[in-house]
């Protein structure tokens, strides 16, 4: 058969063996033009590496090999963002500690991205969960700490029941926990939040600079969602209500107010005939998301608090009512009624028989102060998990909190816990750390048992990778002012307001406490699409249609695989996994195997010099654009023609040979060998292409009829204008359409149209 060309799982080991040996990937501080490329780190799961991961990994690797080859000193780390409920559930379950579970994955997941020749630097390999790592993302929460940014307070907050944890408001996802998919309701606790709020303005700001998909920039402008208005005061009794509104020049169309059931005033302002209504409403809007309260096509309730409010401007009586639609945390947490003006307002009113009336423009407004509100709110840290770095803060036997000494750092997470989640952290049952607080801090002392959320890890490893082995502090300044920030990101589109806000927080916040010379972790970011199951849908282990990457690499080869991956279509696109398709990418690899044994020496072949110097190019242009699909079909054009002729200098063969490595590198140090080449394939450079060769003579242009496309000609790019002429005049359909017509000119503009323009 012709997969006998090559057999790949000996060619493939022998390479990792020798870049195990050469370390290809290591990046030393040394140079002007350092570049720093990152992979969103992967969760270590029991499954394995996920066709997705190859995606991205491979896209980046690609283009980290070229960079080097061009004399770039690249930094592409790699590591495990290893704590989180995965773990943790299955620890539940079975017993084994998680630590165990995480460890075996991790040897996994570096056992199968060694396998696919990935060009990581294996000697910064980080894992969250190591106490060398979270000694450091305590320290970062004592940071905040100190700047007044991590602080605690009661608050109603997301609660996941399956999970038994709280959960951030980006953790939910309409109105469900974005793990696993429970309803959400609202519970007050006291919880530790770090103030996010605080860098609104700076996160809002800073998208304009940023290379990212607008997508992205989108999603997180609106999840801050700054929006300018006016807080106008209704006076009712001895109380006054605040309104936030952006529209206050329909002022004089309000008919009623509205409170957040969780507003301050609903008690004192609540009479006594409403009081046991008002009671029942409220405990129902406790168990209810922010989602199922704020759509818009839902059916909207309420009740009438019984107390009235002096209009600012008509001095008349509005009524003052709570209803759920009003959520607390966004403006004041009180809203005015205009249901002339106001679908939601005008469904209330029309419910609750509610006055209508229209806005009148001729009422002079009071002066208003202008005030800007957001959407964001302060990120909620606190986990009552185990599988998750400790917070260090301990409380005094008054119950007051205060950070953890840094020379007790870290803070290790104990052993000698019951896993089951009971909505308190499990790490309250661990006796060794009652008795670590009181040995340290004094007697009736006792450290925090909540663990951290576990984007807190992930908010800041790009700068240990820097510096991974660094005892004394998180990264050596000089390490981080020479790689960071990252140059490039690569990863899904689903961490938009998750990790890539979080990331941009720790940042701003580092940088105003003098650690970061920079603002922004990621200069560019790219999103890879989702990779779906052969049936077009999401790959899921019960819909039985995950492609392991193991199985592909064992019968095809790596270099298959990563050759597949990125000729499925646009990196950012979702496509269907097809088999087909990686049997194509691998005849193609065989083919190119093949044709070095009609390598020849001293010989001269313009036409494949030109084909191979036109791929050159275009690979060039590709590569650094994320146009991976585009490349690999100009390479198959070229081993087309390569194809053609019974003997290929050996020049033109090994021009090809280095632009097909950062692709498929073991094929390519394996042909690199085989034309007797000592060095790496990577060490020889990326070739340079002659312009006259790589231009094509000929160039397909348009034909048109006052300004009609009528037909398609080739034209030699030097041909005359008479002759460029004659021929599009010539085309069947276009000779057609001048057919009894007469021509009052011909444009011809050379390599791109002629346009004939007739007497119509």
């Amino acid at each position: 058969t012709p997969m006998d060309a090559y057999n790949h799982q000996e060619i493939e080991k022998k390479w990792q063996e020798v870049w195990a040996k050469t370390k290809p990937g290591r990046a030393v501080e040394k140079g002007s033009d350092p570049v720093y490329n990152l992979v969103m780190f992967p969760y270590p799961s029991a499954a394995g590496l996920h066709v997705g991961h190859v995606e991205s990994f491979t896209a980046v690797d690609i283009l980290t090999r070229y960079q080097r080859m061009n004399g770039k000193n690249v930094l592409f780390p790699i590591g495990y963002d290893a704590f989180g409920l995965p773990a943790e559930n299955y620890a539940v379950k079975t017993g084994v500690h998680p630590a165990e579970t995480t460890n075996n994955a991790i040897k996994s997941f570096h056992r199968q991205m060694q396998s696919l020749g990935l060009s990581f630097d294996w000697d910064r390999e980080i894992s969250t969960c190591e106490p060398s790592y979270y000694r450091w993302t305590q320290w970062m929460f004592l940071e905040l700490y100190k700047k007044g940014l991590a602080y605690k307070k009661k608050a109603a907050v997301n609660w996941c029941e399956k999970d038994q944890t709280v959960l951030a408001n980006e953790q939910v996802v309409n109105g469900k926990c974005e793990r696993c998919g429970t309803a959400v309701v609202q519970k007050e606790m006291s919880q530790w939040f770090f103030g996010i709020t605080k860098f609104a303005d700076r996160l809002l700001n800073g998208l304009e600079h940023l290379d990212w998909p607008d997508k992205i920039k989108a999603m997180q402008r609106n999840w801050i969602g700054k929006s300018e208005g006016a807080e106008i005061s209704f006076v009712s009794g001895k109380e006054t209500i605040t309104v936030f509104t952006t529209r206050p020049d329909t002022l004089s169309g309000v008919t009623y107010v509205v409170l957040a059931p969780e507003h301050a005033l609903v008690d004192a302002l609540t009479t006594p005939a409403q009081k046991k209504e008002m009671d029942a409403y409220r405990l129902a809007a406790k168990g209810k998301s922010e989602l199922e309260r704020t759509q818009l096509e839902k059916d909207k309730s309420g009740v009438f608090t019984g107390s009235f409010a002096v209009h600012p401007v008509t001095g008349e009586q509005v009524q003052v009512w709570v209803s759920d639609y009003v959520i607390t945390t966004y403006g004041t947490g009180a809203v005015m009624g205009v249901p002339a003006e106001d679908e939601r307002d005008a469904a209330f009113a029309a419910k609750y028989k509610l006055e209508v009336r229209p806005v009148d423009a001729s009422v002079v407004l009071p002066a208003f102060k202008t005030v800007t509100k957001y959407r964001l709110r302060d990120w909620l840290v606190s986990r009552q998990r185990y599988w998750g770095a400790p917070i260090p803060v301990v409380y005094d036997p008054e119950g007051n909190h205060h950070p953890v000494k840094e020379e007790h750092l870290p803070l290790i997470l104990p052993t000698d816990v019951d896993y089951l989640p009971k909505g308190t952290s499990p790490i309250g049952s661990s006796k060794s750390y009652v008795e670590l607080a009181e040995k340290l801090y004094g007697k009736g002392w006792r450290f925090e048992t909540d663990t951290m959320d576990t984007f807190v890890d992930s908010s800041w490893y790009y700068l240990r990778y820097c510096d991974p082995a660094n005892d004394a502090t998180f990264a050596d300044k000089k390490k981080l002012d020479y790689w960071a920030p990252v140059d490039l990101c690569v990863g899904g589109a689903e961490h938009a307001v998750l990790h890539l806000l979080y990331v941009r927080f720790f940042a701003f916040a580092l940088h105003d406490a003098g650690y970061l010379p920079f603002e922004e972790p990621f200069t560019a970011l790219r999103n890879q699409g989702m990779i779906l199951g052969p049936d077009g849908e999401k790959m899921s282990k019960s819909k039985g249609n995950v492609v392991n990457p193991d199985d592909v690499v064992a019968e095809y080869g790596a270099d298959s695989l990563r050759l597949y991956e990125m000729f499925m279509g646009p990196l950012e696109d979702m496509k269907p996994w097809d088999t087909k398709g990686i049997v194509g990418v691998r005849r193609f690899l065989d083919k190119v195997m093949k044709l070095s044994e009609r390598v020849v020496d001293g010989e001269n072949n313009p036409s494949l010099a030109r084909a191979v110097h036109k791929a050159v190019k275009a690979v060039m242009a590709d590569i650094p654009a994320l146009r991976f699909n585009t490349a690999i079909a100009q390479m198959m054009t070229a081993a087309n023609a390569l194809q053609g002729s019974e003997r290929i200098p050996r020049d033109t063969y090994a021009m090809f040979v280095r632009i097909l490595a950062p692709f498929a590198p073991h094929a390519g140090e394996e042909l690199w060998a085989q034309l007797g080449n000592k060095e790496s394939v990577f060490s020889a450079g990326w070739p340079t292409f002659d312009e006259a060769l790589a231009t094509d003579d000929a160039a397909q242009i348009a034909v048109q009829v006052n300004g009609k496309l009528r037909g398609t000609i080739s034209v030699d790019l030097k041909a005359e204008s008479a002759a460029a002429k004659e021929a599009a005049a010539a085309e069947p359909n276009v000779a057609k359409h001048l057919e009894g017509k007469k021509v009052l000119k011909v444009v011809y503009v050379p390599g791109r149209l002629v346009n004939f323009v007739v007497q119509e």
